[in-house]
Parts: C-alpha cells; sequence; structure tokens
C-alpha cells in the first residue's frame, strides 16, 4: 500500500506487483496508474505471498476495506 505525500488529504494506492521498487519509481515517474499520476508516494504496508492468486485475492479485499486502510494508514509513522 502507497501513501501520497504530495497532498494533505490522505490518499492511498493499493496495488499487486512482482518487483514493488520498480513499481515504486514508476509511480513517482508518472508511468505508473492513472491514479497516482501527478503524486509522489511511498511504502506504508507490504506483505508477500506464495501465489500470485492469493496476492490478488488480499489485493482487492484490501482495495475494498476502507477501515483496514485507515487503520494501516493511521499505524504509519
Amino acid at each position: 500500500m502507497l501513501r501520497c505525500v504530495s497532498v494533505a488529504k490522505k490518499r492511498t494506492y493499493v496495488g499487486y506487483t512482482n518487483n514493488l521498487k520498480k513499481r515504486l519509481l514508476n509511480h513517482n515517474n508518472n508511468k505508473g496508474a492513472k491514479y497516482t499520476k501527478g503524486n509522489k508516494w511511498e511504502i506504508i504496508f507490504k506483505k508477500k505471498f506464495l501465489t500470485k492468486s492469493k496476492a490478488m485475492s488480499y489485493e482487492y479485499n484490501l482495495k475494498h476495506d476502507k477501515k483496514k486502510r485507515l487503520t494501516i494508514y493511521n499505524n504509519f509513522k
């Protein structure tokens, strides 16, 4: 999960990748997802999975659980 550091509003982005450093670099260079363009991001939560299907399932659930995303955001210091 990424946190936007370029705006005051609490904005997060959740996504799947097998290369976290490259994905973050792409987002910060306006080459990532449309939602992330024009902003700077930092990693606030990551989790590894043994299979892509488990990772995608977790990503889907996290994207739709706003309470959990807010908890992760607020626990990041």
